[in-house]
Order: structure tokens, then C-alpha cells, then sequence
């Protein structure tokens, strides 16, 4: 059963001394979610809300889908399953990693209980190293250059913060050649709900 799982992963304090807000898991799914999303780990302001990609992230996702916020954000359409549940705290350079007890605790057993999903999106490195292994390329980019070659499980993509936009300028055939593929895919997986 879901909800009970759900339930405990949101009372969940495995990370507790190493969370500089201390534990807040969020995590959004259902038996029926069609399409899943994997990303990285929750931001502040997701902490603070507690609605996951609830900022510019968020959004650009969102537009990079094709999907709106309703069908985003219905459980019954849209699972959101992070590499880590809580926010991990600010690094040099950004948030800090994901921890690694999220994904190698829950990950399986959330998973099991999501037999209709037939899109899952790999938002980051994080996501795509655990979950592609030695199928992942050496870079990022050549990963999600090849983004044909991960689906139908599998769709990559890179994280869709605003800092990001330099690796998009730098790399424009992910607006013309991934972003139209990518929905496409979200809309067929759309569609088996009708």
C-alpha cells in the first residue's frame, strides 16, 4: 500500500543530524501516476513550502514539459519522487548533494507501488547515476544528447535551474531536438489517462 509508505517516509529522520533545517520529506505520488519525476533534492524555498518544485525550477520544468501546474501537481497524474526528501543545506557552490539514505532506502519500495507510470524523467546527475549506472555517459551532456537511447523507461534531462541557462546556450539543439521529444513523451503518457 502507498499511503502507509508515504506516511512513514514523510515521518522519516534517518538524515536528521546532518539536515541544517532539520527533516521536512516531501514526496508527492500514487498508485495511478503516470508520469514520474525523479530530480535531485529540495531546495529551500520547497522546504520552507513544502510543495515540491514550488520555484523558477519548478517552473521552467513545467514549460519544458508542455504540462500545466494542475496536471503537474495531481497526484493522480504526476509523481514527484526526489533523490533525497529533505533539503540537504547550501554547499560552495548550491545546495549540497542528495543523501544517499533517501534513494537506497525508499526508492525500490515507492517504486513498487507505482505500476502505472510509463514516463520517468531523470532530472540531474544525481538521478541519472543511480538509476542508469554504466548506461550512463561520462558527462551530463552526452547523457542527455542521447537521450533516445534511455527511452521508453527513461527520459534525461538536466536540472532546470535558472543557472543552467549557460549550458543550454551553449548546447542549442536541447531546445530544438530534446525539448520537442520531451513533449511528446509527456503528452502520449497524458493521453493513456483519457
Amino acid at each position: 500500500m502507498l499511503n502507509p509508505l508515504l506516511e512513514q517516509i514523510r515521518m522519516c529522520t534517518l538524515c536528521q543530524e546532518k539536515l541544517p533545517l532539520g527533516p521536512r520529506p516531501i514526496i508527492s505520488a500514487q498508485p495511478n501516476s503516470k508520469l514520474l519525476i525523479i530530480g535531485q533534492a529540495l531546495g529551500s524555498v520547497v522546504h520552507k513550502t513544502g510543495i515540491p518544485w514550488d520555484d523558477k525550477s519548478g517552473e521552467n520544468l513545467r514549460h519544458w514539459m508542455g504540462i500545466s501546474a494542475n496536471d503537474f501537481y495531481n497526484e493522480e497524474i504526476t509523481a514527484l519522487v526526489p533523490m533525497g526528501f529533505c533539503y540537504p543545506g547550501k554547499g560552495i557552490s548550491g545546495d549540497l548533494p542528495p543523501h544517499p539514505e533517501c534513494a537506497e532506502t525508499w526508492h525500490s519500495r515507492v517504486l513498487q507501488q507505482l505500476p502505472s507510470v510509463s514516463l520517468t524523467l531523470l532530472i540531474g546527475n544525481y538521478a541519472q547515476n543511480y538509476y542508469l549506472r554504466a548506461t550512463k555517459k561520462s558527462t551530463l551532456t552526452k547523457t542527455v544528447k542521447a537521450h533516445n537511447e534511455y527511452l521508453p523507461s527513461y527520459f534525461v534531462l538536466p536540472h532546470p535551474s535558472p543557472r543552467n541557462a549557460i549550458w543550454q546556450a551553449k548546447n542549442p539543439w536541447f531546445k530544438t531536438e530534446v525539448l520537442p521529444r520531451l513533449k511528446e513523451e509527456v503528452a502520449k503518457a497524458l493521453a493513456e489517462i483519457n
